[in-house]
């Protein structure tokens, strides 16, 4: 992450936060501590993530998870959130009110692989589940489907634990090639689209949702043989 200084501003990547100039340094050690914290944090959940994967292939004879992405929010999008939901715009106010400041998202082959992903996740003893959204069972009006999980996970550093929380987002390569093209779609737009574009969308997320079961009724056939 680069910073420039101007004047009463620090410039992170191309984004500018207004911090007096007497606090500059105080804060930019404080956004350096927290960037660090969470990308421990991610770090540590793909691990654990890889591990999982690698038994899955040496048990199985098969990788449930396809690929893994991650990120952790940028300083102007803690700042912006914070004020979008009322909350105090600092640091302390960000870790206690944020859950998705750290961001993992598993696409995985099949909804089975996701359920039991999820499970063994949540089995860990030094992960505690803060918050389950399964949009799977139960999707957004939009068609829009996956399993959100805030996981909390402590994070060792030479002289303390950090306990942290972490997003961890489970989809199939189907739900996430719908959700991608949503996005994009409304990236420019908003959502302020004609009626009869968002049902198109929706009917697309049904037929995806149609064909993720029917490939798991396949991929059981194919393990019994």
């Amino acid at each position: 992450m680069s910073e420039i200084r101007d004047d009463d501003k620090i410039f992170f990547d191309g984004e500018h936060i207004s911090i007096p100039t007497e606090n500059i340094e105080e804060k930019l050690d404080e956004v350096q501590e927290i960037l660090m914290i969470y990308s421990s944090a991610i770090k540590e959940i793909k691990t654990k993530l890889d591990i999982l994967d690698f038994e899955f292939k040496t048990r199985r004879k098969r990788n449930p998870i396809e690929y893994m992405k991650s990120r952790v929010k940028s300083p102007k999008s803690i700042l912006e959130k914070l004020k979008r939901m009322g909350f105090n715009v600092n640091i302390k106010s960000a870790r206690e009110n944020l859950n998705d400041i750290a961001g993992v998202r598993v696409v995985c082959s099949f909804v089975s692989d996701i359920y039991e992903l999820a499970d063994m996740l949540k089995g860990q003893d030094d992960i505690k589940l803060i918050q389950e959204k399964d949009y799977i069972k139960n999707p957004k009006p939009n068609g829009y489907r996956s399993l959100h999980l805030v996981l909390e996970i402590p994070i060792y550093f030479s002289d303390h634990v950090e306990y942290v929380k972490v997003e961890v987002q489970i989809r199939t390569i189907a739900m996430d090639f719908w959700a991608s093209l949503e996005h994009k779609l409304y990236y420019k737009k908003g959502e302020i689209t004609p009626k009869h574009i968002r049902e198109d969308l929706k009917e697309c997320a049904d037929v995806i949702a149609a064909t993720d079961l029917k490939m798991q009724e396949i991929q059981k056939e194919v393990e019994k043989l």
